[in-house]
């Protein structure tokens, strides 16, 4: 009898869909970060029961369906906290993210779908990580000029910020690329990027991590490979976001240092007026825009921009659009 198995969109860098593996548990001193592991589900939340595959859809897993994810750390502020560490004699986790992102969860703000360690991927023997699917960096600087956007917390509003500027950017004629510098792994995330009409994407999960909760060294060398495969992309502007927000543990602030004088334009999509201010004051730099939920009305627009002197749009609001294009024109010398 063939088993079936649910692919998660951390294993989109594999090609463990179509390839012939075994699932062996290992021994605990065998488990690292980034290990495609095989969960067994056991329970369903009505709200958390959808896992994302390869392809970025979603599809609903149900108590016994066999799910292939990757053994991480997420430490998200408005959803779950949690790590592969944490997982105890029961073998009990959950998917900290629908990506398959899995490890035990330590305080949740809703129920997350809850599986069973069933045991490791094997390749001809071996165990099965992301690293081992992530191609040698070619030998390229990046030097391409970058739109960066940064939030002061997950769900801020990131997202269609990018979208909104892909969109105008590819209009403008310029080849865009996009990409998701830090965070927990969402393959959603840089489709939506796609979608609006970056030419190419690439995110972390491209350089071997199932998020940038890892140590510092780790994501810089990471980090400066997939900054290398995206130079070797033919681009005129990158647009990259920073998960979450650069002050939590997903190395954002390094992936901005990484980034240097490449960055032309900052973005920050805020969750509300004054995370604006507490960002400018943890972080010490001011950015260029502001976006996000804090401005959707006009009365969050004009408080930014009172405590801040800082310019503040709603992209999503259609009588913006010009002026964002125009934001973009002057930072990118258009």
């Amino acid at each position: 009898m063939t088993v079936k198995y649910f692919f998660s969109s951390l294993t989109r860098i594999s090609d463990l869909p179509g390839a012939s593996f075994s699932v062996e548990p290992l021994d605990r001193e065998e488990w690292e970060t980034g290990d495609y592991v095989v969960g067994e589900v056991d329970a369903t939340p009505s709200d958390l029961s959808q896992i994302e595959l390869t392809s970025g859809r979603t599809v609903e897993v149900v108590e016994g369906d066999l799910v292939v994810g990757a053994f991480g750390k997420r430490y998200a502020t408005l959803e779950s906290v949690g790590e592969w560490q944490n997982i105890g004699d029961d073998l009990r986790m959950e998917a900290l993210t629908a990506a398959g992102l899995f490890g035990k969860a330590t305080s949740e703000s809703k129920r997350l779908l809850s599986l069973t360690y069933e045991g490791h991927v094997l390749i001809d023997g071996e165990k099965g990580a992301m690293r081992d699917f992530v191609p040698p960096a070619p030998g390229r600087s990046f030097e391409t000029p970058v739109v960066l956007l940064m939030g002061t917390s997950m769900s801020a509003g990131k997202t269609a910020t990018a979208k909104a500027i892909v969109r105008l950017l590819e209009q403008a004629g310029l080849r865009v690329v996009g990409a998701k510098l830090a965070g927990a792994g969402r393959y959603s995330d840089i489709l939506s990027m796609e979608d609006a009409g970056a030419e190419g994407t690439f995110d972390f999960v491209d350089a071997g991590l199932p998020s940038t909760a890892v140590p510092e060294e780790e994501y810089r060398r990471a980090l400066r490979g997939l900054l290398a495969r995206v130079a070797a992309t033919p681009a005129d502007v990158v647009v990259a976001e920073v998960g979450a927000s650069p002050l939590e543990p997903y190395n954002g602030a390094v992936a901005v240092e990484e980034l240097g004088p490449n960055v032309k334009c900052t973005v920050l999509s805020a969750s509300d007026p004054y995370a604006v201010t507490g960002m400018i004051e943890a972080f010490e730099d001011r950015p260029d825009l502001v976006t996000g939920l804090a401005t959707s009305t006009e009365a969050g627009i004009e408080l930014i921009e009172q405590l801040t002197d800082i310019r503040a749009l709603n992209v999503m609001d259609r009588d913006s659009l010009p002026k964002l294009r125009d934001i973009l024109k002057d930072a990118l010398d258009l």
